[in-house]
């Protein structure tokens, strides 16, 4: 019985990560966000919505202006409009967010809504994240990541 089970892991069944709701075992979508001088890696989710952003990137960066809205979130609008897979969400700081299909979101608090989650900021506190967005807008660039 464990040697079935090495042997199952080994051939790449796929676990999910009850957080992010990426796929282990196999290689994450990984990007970078550039604001202010600053690069973050985030991973994103799978869903159809994660993967057109991936498939827009594979094209090159993407460049967006965001601005402060709500005390909670940056915001800013996507070069198209991406598939919509919203659900009840509620958010973090470090999570990236569809709206409406096409507004592009980085929560630096919390909020609860019918959202697209996309993926996670990793390795950054809710204050780090606060001081590298800054306060009014930003300019933001998206990119694949390693």
């Amino acid at each position: 019985m464990m040697f079935f089970a090495l042997s199952a892991c080994a051939s790449g069944v796929e676990s999910k990560n009850s957080n992010s709701n990426s796929i282990t075992g196999e290689k994450k979508m990984k990007i970078t966000i550039t604001i202010n001088g600053t690069t973050m890696n985030a991973v994103l989710n799978d869903n159809s919505s994660s993967r057109a952003l991936y498939e827009l990137l594979q094209n090159g960066s993407i460049t967006i202006n965001m601005r402060d809205y709500g005390g909670m979130e940056k915001v800013g609008n996507l070069p198209k409009s991406l598939p919509r897979n919203d659900t009840p969400t509620d958010t973090d700081a470090g999570d990236l967010i569809l709206y409406q299909g096409r507004a592009f979101v980085i929560y630096y608090d919390t909020n609860s809504w019918n959202f697209t989650p996309l993926g996670k900021i990793e390795g950054v506190s809710k204050s780090e994240l606060k001081k590298i967005l800054g306060s009014g807008s930003v300019t933001t660039i998206l990119a694949i990541g390693e």
